[in-house]
């Protein structure tokens, strides 16, 4: 096969150019050097720093690698990360620099996705969020919170006292500030209120064990008794409106209420003793000028008028009793008002629980209080809706009272109990009067038959309950009397002429009068020397004015019965038995601890705005027509045939006021 021809040159050797290809030959530019290779890369140290437009916001992812970081660097030591999220839920809404709530719903979000990372080791960060001003903000913002701490408490069990803490902490005197927003205007305390509860009752729900968790925490927040009257009411009121949605926690929540009021009740109690008469009732009376503040200050200044440090002290302990009286005041109104729909119907079944509440709490926490004033007028107002209530406290008292693992205190204070009220109760029924003295009959008689062969003379350590049950019976006596008589009928006549009982024959309930004769004038524990001499100085008056009976010639024999010698003759038995165990009251220097307190707790009630409660319950202390005031000096004495002996100063009974017979 022949070779393929090679192709011809496009120019041949030799060939001549044109002239306009010649004229195209023109010298170009020296052809640039080779550019050399570029270097490798390498960063700034110091990197150039952007500032964003104020209204830039992280993205929900960024967020969400922020928060994955910080919490993994937090555990292994490194908490750049984390403490730059805590100051998110710190920084004031007022700031600067404050996050956006957008922001802050995007946190939550996240961290909501965490709460199983959120252990105790991240304190800091649970403490920030609880702590953060959410209650004023929008209504997503406050959902999203309430579902975190939901999330929160049911993935980490540790954090559910905190939260709870964190909530009720603001039930007390959660004033405008912790719902106010930068260009927003004040929240409205209800609003503030029920975002609380809101909250409080989402966890209720969604943790069958707060509630328990819930009750210790009520307990440790209740506003101290130095505290103002408005945190007082806000927290009782909102105490009040937790029982509507967990009614489980009705009783522990009545219950710390009522004892709380009895700790200020006692308070009172205590700080009126320290101050004159006089200047006790004007503080009382005071409590009702809360709309002059001026006024009641100038009468302040007027009861404590020296210019001294003691004036000063007495003023200022003058104001934080009336501030006290006013918080007891409001709220007893408040608990008065709250029970007040279950006794409507004195018949229903709401009643009867409310009726146990109250008899379940006075045995508790008011009985055991040493002179209980007005806490007590609860159960005094609603036992009188119906006479089984009626039945059913008089039975409780007097259970008490014969119960003999009880303290003698408490036995004796249930007697105390009994007789006011049996006493003072309008509402108590002249049949129930005289079960009750037929009741207090029998029990004497046991003790009598039990104790008065060893008796060696009156001693109220060791027969406290008897002598307390023999006042109670005077006390009874001079309140109830009509109820004691055999024919009423012959009192719907001339009652109130002045004469009337001039030598008017009284036909009495069987065994009341025979009872009283042998306990008071012929006992060997000699009640009338151990009883209230106020109490006693009554009693002798109505009765010999009734002609129900004489004790004057016994008080005047007992005059002659020196303390000392008692004393002498106590301390001697003591030394052959096992003796008596000395208490602060038996300690005092003088001889009011021989002697039987004259305490009633049913006595007037005095507080200003919740005394409404109690008016036609009462049964007001009336004179009998005829009974001269001054009836039973010495004189009487005299004129029945007695000699008046000389008597060591310091020995006799002396009479007291007739305070317990005031209206």
């Amino acid at each position: 096969m022949s070779p393929k021809p090679r192709p011809k040159p496009l120019l041949r050797a030799g060939s001549v150019r044109s002239r306009e290809e010649a004229d195209m030959d023109m010298e170009l530019p020296p052809r640039p050097a080779s550019p050399p290779k570029r270097p490798r890369v390498a960063f700034n140290d110091t990197p150039q720093v952007y500032i964003m437009e104020s209204n830039w916001e992280k993205s929900v992812e960024l967020i969400r690698e922020e928060v994955r970081q910080g919490l993994e660097k937090h555990k292994l030591g490194d908490d750049d990360v984390y403490d730059r999220i805590v100051r998110i839920f710190k920084t004031a809404v007022d700031a600067e620099d404050a996050p956006s709530e957008n922001t802050l719903k995007n946190y939550l979000m996240v961290l909501m996705g965490r709460v199983s990372q959120l252990d105790r080791k991240s304190r800091d960060l649970v403490n920030a969020i609880l702590e953060f001003s959410w209650i004023g903000r929008d209504e997503a913002l406050v959902t999203l919170y309430i579902k975190f701490l939901g999330n929160l408490v049911s993935s980490q069990g540790i954090w559910v006292p905190l939260v709870l803490r964190g909530l009720v902490e603001r039930l007390s005197g959660c004033l405008g500030a912790i719902g106010r927003m930068p260009s927003s205007p004040t929240m409205h305390r209800a609003m503030i209120f029920g975002r609380i509860h809101k909250a409080l009752r989402y966890l209720l729900q969604l943790i069958p064990y707060a509630s328990t968790v819930l009750v210790s925490v009520l307990q440790d927040t209740f506003p101290p008794t130095s505290d103002s009257k408005r945190r007082h009411l806000d927290y009782v009121q909102n105490l009040l409106r937790i029982i509507a949605y967990s009614p489980e926690l009705k009783n522990d929540i009545l219950a710390l209420i009522t004892d709380k009021l009895v700790k200020i009740d006692a308070q009172v109690q205590a700080d009126l003793e320290d101050v004159e008469e006089e200047t006790g009732e004007s503080l009382i009376n005071g409590a009702a000028k809360t709309d002059d503040e001026e006024d009641y200050e100038s009468d302040l200044e007027s009861l404590f008028s020296e210019e001294s440090s003691d004036a000063d002290e007495g003023m200022k302990r003058a104001k934080e009793l009336k501030s006290n009286v006013e918080k007891m005041d409001a709220i007893l109104d408040m608990l008065f008002g709250y029970y007040a729909p279950a006794f409507s119907s004195p018949t229903n079944m709401e009643s009867q629980k409310a009726f146990r509440l109250l008899l379940s709490q006075f045995d508790s926490i008011i009985l055991p209080t040493y002179k209980s004033r007005h806490a007590q007028f609860l159960l005094f107002h609603f036992a009188q809706t119906s006479l089984f209530f009626i039945e059913d406290f008089n039975t409780a008292c007097m259970k008490i009272a014969q119960d003999t693992r009880k303290t003698a205190v408490l036995r004796q204070s249930a007697v105390a109990y009994l007789s006011s009220f049996v006493a003072r109760g309008a509402n108590v029924p002249a049949n129930v009067v005289r079960d009750v003295v037929k009741v207090i009959e029998y029990q004497l008689g046991v003790i009598s038959r039990a104790e008065e062969m060893t008796c060696r003379g009156p001693n109220l350590k060791k027969y406290g309950v008897y002598y307390s049950l023999v006042q109670a019976l005077m006390y009874i006596f001079c309140f109830r009397w009509k109820d004691l008589v055999s024919s009423p009928q012959i009192f719907l006549a001339d009652e109130e002429d002045q004469g009337f009982f001039d030598g008017l024959e009284i036909t009495w309930t069987p065994g009341i009068k025979d009872t009283l004769t042998k306990h008071l004038l012929h006992s060997k524990f000699n009640p009338l020397k151990i009883c209230s001499p106020s109490i006693v100085n009554e009693f002798a008056r109505i009765a010999r004015h009734l002609g129900f009976m004489y004790v004057y010639s016994k008080i005047e024999t007992n005059k002659r019965l020196r303390w000392s010698s008692l004393i002498s003759i106590h301390a001697s038995a003591n030394a052959l038995n096992h003796p008596i165990r000395e208490t602060a009251l038996s300690a005092r220097k003088d001889e009011s601890w021989l002697q039987l307190e004259p305490y009633f707790p049913f006595d007037p009630y005095q507080l200003p705005r919740s005394k409404r409660w109690v008016k036609g319950d009462y049964v007001e202390w009336r004179d009998i027509p005829g009974l001269d005031p001054l009836e039973g000096d010495n004189s009487d004495s005299e004129e029945k045939g007695l000699v008046d002996v000389e008597v060591e100063e310091g020995t006799e009974t002396e009479s007291e006021g007739n305070e317990h017979f005031d209206a």
